[in-house]
């Protein structure tokens, strides 16, 4: 595997950035939502990431791959939280929208970098 610091990847960089988006959007969640939604959806923003980068620092391209997976994972959930904030009227829908539209890159990116990781067949 490369030896590259998790900080010069594009996905991390993107990741945190939509980890700011999250953080912006939630500040004006409902007060009553704060340990409901949005610390759910802060959570899985945080998530992606995290787990980007402790994955690049385990020592092997398998390891990397399940942390990929697991950055995946929050991704998906930080996508339906965000419909669901929407759907609640807690986001307006251009909120939701630009935060979708960054999630599907990141998701594009994380999708690119597991396939170098796959066996071909």
């Amino acid at each position: 595997m490369e030896n590259r610091h998790f900080r010069d990847l594009q996905v991390w960089q993107r990741s945190m950035a939509l980890a700011r988006m999250v953080y912006a959007l939630t500040d004006g969640f409902p007060k009553r939502e704060v340990f409901g939604l949005t610390s759910q959806i802060r959570r899985a923003a945080v998530s992606i990431p995290s787990n980007i980068a402790e994955g690049r620092g385990r020592a092997t391209e398998k390891s990397f791959a399940l942390f990929l997976m697991q950055a995946r994972g929050s991704l998906y959930e930080l996508e339906t939280q965000v419909e669901l904030a929407r759907d609640l009227g807690f986001a307006s829908k251009e909120e939701a929208a630009a935060i979708l539209a960054q999630a599907a890159e990141i998701s594009r990116m994380i999708h690119g970098l597991l396939a170098k990781f796959q066996p071909c067949e």
